[in-house]
């Protein structure tokens, strides 16, 4: 359960007099996520989405809601936090930040078609070209260097031909992007398909931000495409790649660089995440009880990626 806070029906209806959104009708806490309390909130005016933030992290919050703030402005189909009556977004309930949010259609893609992948892909791609002229910084918490000192922590409980790969490959990335300025901007860090929202073929929201930062565009569009085109196998269902960058580069037609690196790059996420999950699992478990993911579909997936799996990039449409 997603619920670390509880919270009654007078604290919610209490705090929503900070707002001009109707008064609480019912309060129901959602039974999934891993890091922040979460409750569905009726009111006579609409749904809306509460959320306390539970750990760490804190001084973060600004950028997320500035971000969000930026994106819905620019007609990105994501949650734009709301506003009290004096123009403030972020507050405090229940000793514990919070923050409030209207309600996105929909649920999430298990099985995302073409059309669904398409939507994603055309999302994505406005949100980067919009998102590269965002003026916020937050440090990409997950980037090369993070795995160059984190994976040592990780190694005593691999095999040995795993500590050898993961070595190796953080070792080659550091070569590879030694020198390289790909393009930048505010980034998801996280877009895997239980963080949007469809209201059948339509996307109805692209949620949970709080791995935002600032980074390599090509990182967030690899993170994707592992996720949303790979199957048990971590082969690449070719259909939904063409569809989801397809759809991108009409957007953001990716450099002859992101070209180049893109092989790599699928490769860097999926370690990305292999040595993550492993970190919960071996290094520093959740503070509350839940079960961690597996981290063999990331290796999976690295597997695939080294034995040059990859299909080719679309040609952007002129």
């Amino acid at each position: 359960m997603a619920v670390f806070t509880p919270l009654s029906d007078d604290q919610v209806a209490e705090f929503l007099e900070r707002y001009s959104v109707g008064r609480l009708q019912t309060l129901k806490g959602v039974p999934h996520g891993t890091e922040n309390s979460t409750f569905f909130v009726t009111t006579e005016q609409d749904e809306w989405v509460l959320t306390l933030f539970e750990q760490g992290g804190f001084e973060d919050l600004p950028f997320f809601v500035d971000l969000l703030d930026y994106l819905a402005a620019r007609q990105l189909p994501v949650p734009g936090p709301v506003h009290d009556r004096d123009g403030v977004a972020l507050q405090r309930l229940a000793g514990r930040p919070a923050l409030l949010f209207p309600r996105m259609p929909g649920s999430h893609p298990s099985a995302p078609n073409l059309t669904q992948c398409a939507a994603l892909g055309d999302a994505l791609g406005r949100m980067h070209q919009a998102s590269q002229d965002f003026t916020g910084e937050r440090a990409n918490p997950r980037d090369l260097a993070w795995l160059q000192r984190r994976h040592r922590e990780v190694l005593p409980f691999l095999s040995e031909d795993d500590q050898a790969l993961m070595s190796r490959e953080i070792a080659d990335y550091a070569q590879v992007f030694s020198d390289v300025e790909l393009p930048q901007g505010a980034i998801h860090g996280d877009l895997f398909r239980d963080n949007t929202l469809y209201d059948g073929d339509r996307l109805g929201g692209i949620i949970d931000f709080y791995n935002g930062c600032s980074g390599e565009l090509l990182f967030d569009l690899a993170i994707v495409i592992n996720d949303w085109t790979s199957d048990d196998a971590g082969d690449i269902d070719e259909a939904r790649y063409a569809a989801i960058l397809g759809a991108y580069l009409a957007h953001r037609p990716l450099t002859e660089q992101e070209r180049e690196l893109w092989p790599v790059m699928l490769r860097l996420t999926a370690l990305r995440y292999w040595l993550s999950r492993l970190l919960v699992i071996h290094v520093d478990p959740p503070a509350h009880d839940i079960t961690p993911h597996d981290p063999a579909r990331f290796r999976t997936l690295l597997g695939r990626r080294l034995e040059g799996a990859v299909p080719t990039l679309p040609i952007a449409a002129e």
